[in-house]
């Protein structure tokens, strides 16, 4: 990507900056005695900590605060719900911020970890309104940011089968191949409806379409229909800590790079270890620096491809519910994890000149 300046800019983000996670019983104190305001938190706390550890994007604020993480990989099971935080950040939060960030819009309640997903009819004028809301309640206040670098749509969408057995009502009863052809009008419809109305609102920034869930796979329908809409492929990808799964999520961002002729970022990528407070978030990974190994070498193996935009990385702070972050629950870095991951990202661009 380029920034405003006319240079060269890789996007290393860092996702679910929340506060609510300082704000439980345990560490509310901590709150209130380190900060105290939404603000200063900004400043003092997520800004400082993602230029110390070398981190340049404020990604997706959003947080999950409820839900079983044990099953979440599980997209093909039983249905999975797992709660959000409701509110991200404002303009204001981001101009008190002054880095770059991302915003997104959530066009369909069709998450694959929504238990309950909602699939509005994206052929109806309600839609149409709905859209044209999202893109004059969010965009209109971002349109003139030079840090805002642009919007990502649903977070790991249904587009393939939903684990709760819902559907768009045009896909139901469709075999796989009827299901297929269909899908690709449906998606066009519905990447159509809401770009149009983001252009109209905000033509300055990039549309960075869903966050798709690698993991789960991406439908080819899906990606042609994105591809006059949408400005970059955005994907979810947790890969294990061994070399055939990094090798596994390289060879897919490629192939689906090229299928919908769009370079990549990766939306959300994390690991976790046991903790003190969550000691069942089990894992291939045995502590802090072997989360911090793995981080260094799942970048390493795509950073110089030359479709590569860049990473965000899950997640801030660690609470009940996801059970994992960069800084414990009472607020203090891994430095086991961060002086590694320091060191890294610090070296990206030196990294990225290297594919040439």
């Amino acid at each position: 990507m380029v920034d405003p300046d006319g240079g060269a800019f890789v996007t290393v983000g860092l996702n679910h900056a929340d506060e609510s996670n300082l704000k439980y019983p345990h560490n509310a104190d901590v709150w209130r005695k380190k900060y105290g305001s939404r603000e200063k938190w900004i400043r003092e706390g997520v800004v400082k900590d993602l230029k110390d550890w070398g981190f340049n994007t404020i990604g997706w604020t959003q947080e999950y605060i409820s839900g079983d993480w044990g099953v979440a990989l599980d997209w093909f099971g039983d249905p999975i719900d797992l709660g959000h935080s409701s509110t991200g950040w404002s303009a204001r939060d981001f101009e008190a911020a002054n880095m770059p960030y991302v915003l997104q819009l959530r066009v369909q309640e069709i998450e694959d970890w929504n238990g309950r997903p909602s699939f509005r009819d994206v052929y109806s004028n309600d839609f149409d309104v709905y859209c044209e809301y999202l893109a004059r309640n969010v965009c209109f206040d971002h349109a003139e940011s030079s840090n805002l670098i642009g919007y990502f749509l649903v977070d790991i969408p249904a587009w393939l089968p939903h684990a709760s057995g819902e559907d768009f009502e045009q896909l139901k009863g469709l075999d796989e191949a009827a299901r297929n052809e269909k899908l690709f009008d449906v998606a066009t419809k519905y990447y159509e409806t809401i770009t149009k109305h983001i252009k109209r609102y905000d033509p300055n920034h990039l549309i960075l379409g869903d966050r798709y869930n690698g993991n789960k796979g991406i439908p080819s329908s899906v990606l042609r229909a994105m591809n006059p809409f949408v400005d970059v492929l955005s994907v979810q990808y947790f890969t294990e800590p061994n070399e055939g799964s990094r090798r596994q999520m390289r060879d897919d961002l490629a192939r689906w790079h090229e299928e919908a002729g769009k370079p990549v970022i990766i939306a959300d990528i994390g690991n976790w270890t046991p903790t003190e407070m969550n000691p069942h978030r089990v894992s291939g990974i045995e502590d802090q620096r072997g989360r911090a190994q793995d981080y260094v070498e799942a970048i390493s193996a795509v950073i110089r491809e030359p479709w590569f935009l860049g990473w965000h990385w899950c997640a801030y702070v660690e609470n009940k519910g996801r059970g994992w972050g960069i800084k414990d629950p009472w607020d203090e870095p891994y430095r086991d994890f961060t002086d590694p991951v320091k060191e890294f990202n610090k070296s990206v661009y030196e990294r990225v000149d290297e594919r040439t």
